[in-house]
């Protein structure tokens, strides 16, 4: 079981970790500030050592992680080394996947997917493509980075969610479980939902968003992308 540092902060961008199994070319340490693909965000890059790490999966198991290596040896297990994560690009996956969280704010229809890329993000929705007007959600997505809203993770535990699934508003992701409680991310008065992925600390962080297309992805999924400006 590693210990997963982003969970409690998404700002750490190194530390020491020993490398405790390899797989061919992927690498599972005893801790990380990597995360893993999940929720819709892309797998942190950024380098092991000396070694590229070019792609974060889960593991086996809810608290492993697998480095993906380039090609190349990979460290032995047992050694311990400093593990950096690729900064600026996970700090652009932070600021857009909190942006989503202002989107699910601004456009008020169940959401049926997202993905968030180091240069864009999306989210699709189950709503009438005539009601998503392109300069009325930039609008009010800017208004709320403007806001300077504090976000804070909340616990709670397996039943209590079970007791609100409202609080699960992507219906293509479901939550992680496995331990017995389950991480929201609030910002308040402006969404609160279960989310493992990282963000920023507070809206304003985010800077300015440009709404940069909406098109249809079929009957149930109007999909509003979402760029930094």
């Amino acid at each position: 079981m590693a210990e997963l540092l982003f969970r409690e902060d998404p700002y750490l961008k190194a530390c020491d970790a020993t490398v405790v199994a390899v797989h061919e070319n992927a690498v599972e340490l005893d801790r990380t500030v990597f995360y893993p693909m999940g929720g819709g965000q892309a797998g942190d890059t950024g380098r092991i050592g000396e070694r590229r790490v070019i792609d974060t999966r889960k593991g086996a198991t809810p608290d492993s992680v697998l480095h993906i290596l380039e090609p190349g040896s990979a460290p032995s297990p047992g050694s311990r080394l400093e593990i950096e994560l690729d900064w600026e690009r996970r700090h652009r996956l932070m600021r857009l996947h909190t942006a989503l969280h202002l989107l699910c704010a601004a456009v008020k229809a169940p959401v049926t997917g997202g993905r968030i890329a180091a240069d864009k993000a999306h989210l699709d929705f189950d709503i009438e493509m005539e009601k998503l007007v392109k300069d009325e959600i930039e609008a009010r997505i800017n208004e709320l980075v403007k806001s300077a809203t504090a976000t804070r993770p909340v616990w709670i535990t397996d039943a209590e969610l079970d007791a609100r699934p409202e609080l699960v508003r992507t219906m293509s992701v479901a939550p992680p479980r496995g331990e017995g409680r389950v991480r929201l991310v609030e910002v308040p008065g402006i969404d609160l939902q279960a989310c493992g992925g990282t963000h920023v600390a507070n809206t304003a962080e985010i800077g300015t968003l440009r709404v940069a297309r909406i098109r249809s992805e079929g009957k149930k999924n109007k999909r509003v992308t979402v760029e930094l400006a």
